[in-house]
């Protein structure tokens, strides 16, 4: 379908559909999310314009939007709309789709690696494979995506993968239909659809997708493709010449799927999306890296978003409000929405910024807006945060003066993201000549937000202290150190926070960090799961709450990242966790009353395990601990008198101890940043610096106590500040000067401060003075407020109480004076002083030894080797129980000044006190550089992205004085510049550099004439101005010194021709005379090489000659030795043949012997034989013969027959013996037979 007819049957957008907030860009359009109207549905609208330039790609994606994305994997669309815009720009198409809150793959794994995370293999095999299902669809429908990437891989809020980005896709008419159009990003193109650019009877087939995806599975495991740090051209000249790129050999779809690693996803991945979305939640949390859109290739041009871009406006609106030539609210208001709607959320009104938070991340913070935003024009890009950066950084270089970025605007406005944006462009800008010193640098504000800032029930990140960043620049304008100023921490959040607000952030993140390790756990006591009474924040948190969150370990290994990147030692940083860990093992420690005889209201501790934890993390002795929380020592009459707390005042004890900890420990930090980051006494000579300040905003909620009334009062101090240097200070030089200039009305909150701060009946005098009267209330309080304070500022609830109302420049709020006084008095025992001064602990040691200031800050000892901690255990050995008891006492009787509500005068200093003294140091650094003003506008109350309430704006706009600047931006001169400087400053734009020109009134009006410009005025001593005019003096003054860098840059490269001439010449002469020398050497070298050639010769000839004669030699001596070894070889034969002959006969000779022995044995044998029947016969005739011869014996002598018997049996024996010898001897005979004939065998 042609583009004409895909415009024709579309509808408008703007009836049901509003963008919210740009979500990227890529080559071919622009993506936004955007709100159906009647559902409230947020969807992602894909903006194209519908020119030539894109018509093929509008066509390829709106055709598969249309009939493909129906599968699971490929986001939903809803539709394609066609907007006309007015004459001159060109009209747009609209694709509506699903809206994937989480993001592309490639930003999850970029932010995991830059957390020095990876992510595990089997959500990568996921990843794939839901990828690779999304593929086969559009395979088996004949589509080739041909731009398969990790940054078109997005994921839901439930961690559904899905494909997007059809622009470059083909449909097929058949299957295995192939293509030649080389197109895609280079990176991850197969080597074929490169190759087809070159070599037109090339092609490829759907399977070059497969190739992509193999690309991006590398993508996902290490970040970034594989050469990637090579231009893209580069990379389409070396990706088809060094990688295989037979694709007939490569898996399609269907069998990929069949793959081993594929098959590691089990069936049920509801773990593995539950796994990616706590990732994506952390991802998010810590704010996430969008990437630029890569660069795409088409027909082998490369396609850049920014090209894209610069050929059209988009939004005909203002970037500098003080242009509008019909200004009120109304207008101020609807150039903020309009611009807000499309992610433009800063705005100039002359040379200050307002800035919109627009309550998510936005794609324009990389290195990209960064070096554009470098050393520009203000007139060349939009208003952005980095651009003030880089005004408030030429102008100290230019006018070689202090500058000072004031950011303003009440609570959850953004001033703390915009304050780590300055520090971080100001810190590139400055380039500093040590690496390691722009990344500490980078690191404070991570530091210190985690150690001050809380989350409240309007702002999650909210400040809560003052805090005044110095950047240390040399008069080049290298970075070489910074300074930390802090004022005003809100020590009571360690103990108490109200309904739906945290403690400190650093507790959440130490205990989650540590608790998650066995090891730290038993060091630090986190084993046992406790939901610690400091951290509940006025609710039922639960231990996962608190400390099983993924996003406060995370965070944790940040924190203790940042901590060694400045140069915490690890001995410091254990300390430093030790403390944190005591406190919120102090607040579990209870008590409760104990019954006595002749006492009462006496309190012990509940649990001694809890105070033995302490105890072992602050290194005290537990029973010292014991003591100084459950008695007090007073001193009456030189006499030390102890005395036993009530449970109230123990409680009251134990609470005072922790605020004190944390509140020098704060101190502490910012003492040690400032050590680490001093500029070296060398460097710091003519160095200039920028201060940026960071304070809480103004602050009005359900319940307001004293911590807000020091927010909201230093919050006037800022206005008045502004007021002073906006209006009433110029509108006095106009006076002194003699301007005739419209005087423009303001609010001038100077009535009010005067009421907060005058002495003495002021209302932080009269809160000082209350809190000097033991028996003095709350309620006497306010009624001394109601009696002396100006009723046109204060008002009283008509069903007050407690309450009292202020009228401040930001609207009225209301105060409940509940513990008033004991804030403000804010004492600590003189026993737990004591105690932890005698600690083994050096750190402790060190904040409790260390005096105070006037700002109730801990003293600086910078450069002081104590600053350095030593290990635990290595200084002091612990006090003895009655070194403490006698401490005790002496301490007592000195007094110390240095800690609030130790002495029992008049003059002891409070929180009010040290709250003046602050405003008056914060001022005083303020005033002493060039303000530059950051208005932070807060949208809506709800922190709800894209949402604008004008109402809200409204007034902020109001209190904050924006028409009123606006008009005297527009009206006034805001650069008021002496005679002297203008001349000394500008001369060179109407007069020679080397002349001597008078710094008149006169000298001044050629210059401004020169220049062309209208609109200014001449004063008795100074030019007036408009903002304008400077950036136009400038821009005049950089041709000059365009000019005069070209006329340096020819000059030196004459002066370079002519050293180079002489360099030359010298060399030829050098060249010639090291010729001669090296011919010479060569020479030599030839000729000792043809002498040793020569004699190598002769050796060769003499060797062949020698070898002849040898050989010659040789012949006849082996024909000698020849015949010799036949004659001895004759001579030996014969005489083994006679040897083998003689043995031979002697062999025949035994052999006839044997034989003839053999024979007369077998004769013997016979003969035997014959004479043994012989004898057996013979045997038997004897033997009846015997017989015979018995009988006629036995009858003639039968007397005698006994005898007879017993000779018979003699005989008989004889001759068995004969005759069984005669059987062994034949035996022996037949042996020997037998031996002789294996004889002759062998």
């Amino acid at each position: 379908m042609k583009l004409v007819d895909i415009c024709n049957g579309l509808e408008d957008p703007t009836d049901k559909w509003e963008l919210i907030d740009s979500i990227g860009e890529g080559t071919y359009g622009e993506v936004f999310t955007a709100k159906n109207k009647e559902t409230e549905e947020l969807t992602a609208a894909k903006i194209m314009d519908a020119s030539a330039d894109t018509e093929e790609e509008i066509e390829a994606e709106y055709g598969i939007f249309k009939n493909h994305c129906v599968h699971p994997n490929l986001p939903k669309f809803y539709g394609a709309y066609y907007k006309k815009t007015p004459s001159g720009q060109t009209d747009q198409i609209w694709l509506v789709m699903e809206f994937c809150h989480g993001g592309a793959v490639t930003d999850l794994i970029k932010g995991m690696l830059k957390r020095d995370e990876r992510m595990d293999e089997r959500l990568i095999a996921y990843i794939i494979k839901e990828t690779l299902t999304a593929i086969k669809y559009l395979h088996d429908n004949r589509v080739i995506h041909r731009d398969i990437k990790g940054h078109n891989v997005l994921m839901t809020a439930d961690a559904q993968i899905k494909l997007i980005d059809f622009g470059v896709s083909a449909q097929l008419r058949r299957t295995m239909m192939r293509r030649n159009t080389s197109v895609g990003t280079p990176f991850w193109m197969a080597p074929e659809v490169i190759a087809c650019e070159q070599q037109i009877d090339y092609t490829y087939d759907n399977r070059c997708d497969i190739w992509s995806l193999g690309i991006t599975a590398i993508e996902l495991g290490d970040g970034d493709p594989p050469l990637s740090e090579l231009h893209p051209m580069r990379a389409l000249i070396k990706i088809p010449r060094c990688l295989v790129k037979d694709f007939e050999k490569r898996p399609t779809a269907q069998r990929l799927l069949n793959h081993p690693f594929i098959k590691k996803v089990p069936k049920d991945t509801n773990p593995l999306r539950l796994q990616l979305i706590e990732m994506m939640a952390v991802h998010q949390q810590l704010g996430g890296i969008q990437q630029a859109p890569e660069v795409t290739t088409k027909r082998g041009k490369l396609n850049r978003p920014a090209a894209r871009k610069s050929r059209r406006t988009r939004f005909p609106i203002m970037d500098d409000l003080a242009q509008l030539e019909h200004l009120d609210e109304d207008v101020l208001v609807k150039h903020l929405y309009e611009r807000y709607q499309f992610g433009q959320v800063y705005t100039y009104v002359g040379d200050i910024m307002i800035a919109v938070n627009p309550f998510t991340q936005l794609n324009i913070y990389d290195d990209r807006h960064s070096l554009r935003y470098n050393h520009a024009d203000k007139g060349d890009n939009p208003p952005h945060i980095f651009g003030v950066a880089d005004s408030t950084y030429q102008a100290m270089l230019h006018y070689t003066q202090d500058q000072c970025l004031v950011i303003s605007g009440e609570s959850g406005a953004g001033k703390t993201e915009s304050a780590n944006l300055l520090v971080t462009q100001l810190t590139k800008l400055g380039k500093a000549l040590n690496r390691s010193l722009e990344e500490k640098v980078l690191q404070v504000n991570p530091l210190m937000e985690a150690f001050g800032n809380a989350r409240t029930v309007i702002n999650d990140n909210s400040s809560r202290f003052g805090k005044y960043l110095e950047l240390k620049f040399t008069p080049m304008g290298h970075v070489i150190g910074a300074e930390i100023s802090q004022y005003l921490l809100e020590k009571s959040r360690v103990i108490f926070q109200a309904k739906g607000e945290r403690n400190f952030h650093i507790f959440y993140y130490v205990l989650a960090g540590l608790s998650s390790d066995d090891d730290n756990a038993n060091v630090y006591h986190f084993k046992n799961k406790t939901v610690y009474r400091y951290l509940k924040g006025g609710g039922n948190l639960t231990y996962k709450d608190v400390a099983n969150m993924s996003i406060n370990k995370v965070k944790f290994k940040v924190i203790n990242k940042c901590l060694e990147t400045i140069g915490f030692t690890s001995e410091e940083i254990h300390q430093m966790y030790c403390l944190l860990s005591g406190i919120l093992h102090i607040g579990e420690v209870t008590f409760e009353s104990l019954e006595m005889k002749h006492m009462s209201d006496t309190s012990k501790i509940a649990d001694s395990k809890r105070t033995k934890r302490v105890a072992e993390l602050l290194l005290v002795e537990e029973q010292e601990l014991k003591e100084a929380l459950t008695t007090n020592s007073v001193v009456t009459r030189g006499e030390t008198i102890v005395r036993s707390n009530t449970v109230q005042q123990a409680e009251d004890v134990r609470d005072a101890m922790s605020k004190a900890i944390y509140g020098r420990l704060f101190n502490w930090i910012v003492n040690r940043i400032n050590v680490l980051l001093k500029p070296s006494q060398d460097s710091s000579d003519g160095a200039r610096q920028i201060g940026i300040l960071d304070i809480f905003g103004f602050e009005n909620f359900r319940v307001n106590s004293f911590e807000q009334l020091c927010i909201n009062i230093a919050n006037e101090q800022i206005q008045y500040y502004f007021n002073q240097h906006i209006f009433a200070w110029e509108q006095q030089e106009y006076i002194s000067e003699g301007i005739d200039a419209d005087m423009i009305t303001y609010e001038d909150n100077r009535p009010l401060l005067d009421m907060f701060l005058q002495k003495p009946m002021g209302m932080l005098s009269l809160l000082d003075e209350e809190s000097r009267f033991p028996e003095a209330t709350e309620q006497t309080l306010v009624d001394k407020f109601y009696k002396n304070l100006s009723k046109k500022y204060y008002w009283k609830p008509l069903q007050h109480g407690l309450s009292f109302g202020i009228y401040h420049y930001a609207g009225k709020v209301e105060y409940i004076a509940s513990r008033f006084l004991e804030k403000n008095r804010d004492t600590l025992a003189p026993d737990i002083v004591l105690l932890l001064r005698s600690s083994e602990m050096p750190l402790v040691r060190t904040l409790f030894e260390r005096q105070l200031t006037r700002t109730g800050n801990l003293a600086d000892a910078r450069g002081l080797d104590e600053m350095k901690l030593q290990p635990v255990g290595r200084v002091v050995k612990q006090k003895p129980m009655q070194q403490y008891q006698k401490g005790r006492s002496s301490f007592l009787l000195n007094g110390n000044e240095d800690i609030p509500g130790l002495t029992q005068n008049r003059n002891k200093m409070t929180v009010a006190s040290y709250f003046r003294y602050s405003l008056m140091e914060l001022l005083s650094k303020m005033v002493s550089g060039t303000p530059h003003f950051v208005r932070c506008i807060k949208p809506n109350d709800q922190k709800t992205p894209g949402q604008f309430d004008r109402d809200k704006v409204m007034i902020q706009l109001r209190y904050t004085g924006v028409l009123e600047t606006t008009r005297i931006r527009r009206q006034g001169y805001s650069h008021r510049i002496t005679f002297s400087d203008f001349v000394h400053r500008y001369k060179v734009l109407s007069f020679n550099m080397n002349e001597d020109v008078e710094e008149t009134a006169e000298m001044c009006e050629r210059i401004i004439k020169t220049c062309g410009m209208t609109n200014w005025l001449m004063g008795r001593t100074k030019v007036f101005l408009k903002y304008y005019h400077v950036d136009k003096l400038d821009k005049e003054l950089e041709k000059y010194h365009k000019m005069a860098i070209r006329a340096q840059a020819v000059m030196r490269g004459w002066i370079a021709k002519i050293k180079y001439k002489r360099l030359i010449a010298r060399r030829w002469k050098s060249a010639i005379l090291l010729q001669k020398c090296v011919k010479g050497w060569m020479a030599r070298i030839r000729y000792r090489r043809i002498t040793a050639r020569r004699w190598m010769a002769a050796y060769k000839i003499q060797q062949a000659f020698r070898r002849q004669l040898a050989m010659k030699r040789y012949a006849e001596e082996l024909s000698r030795n020849n015949k010799a070894a036949i004659t001895i070889q004759r001579i030996y034969r014969g005489y083994i043949a006679r040897y083998k002959y003689k043995r031979l006969m002697s062999t025949i000779t035994i052999q006839s012997y044997w034989r003839g022995h053999r024979v007369r044995k077998a004769k013997e044998l016979n003969h035997r034989m014959q004479m043994r029947k012989i004898i057996i016969a013979q045997a038997a005739v004897r033997g009846f013969l015997c017989r015979q011869q018995y009988k006629v014996i036995k009858a003639r002598h039968d007397s005698k027959k006994w005898d007879s018997s017993i000779l018979l049996q003699r005989w008989f024996r004889m001759w068995k013996k004969r005759s069984l010898y005669q059987q062994i001897q034949l035996y022996r005979s037949q042996q020997e037979t037998r031996l002789i004939f294996f004889l002759q065998q062998v």
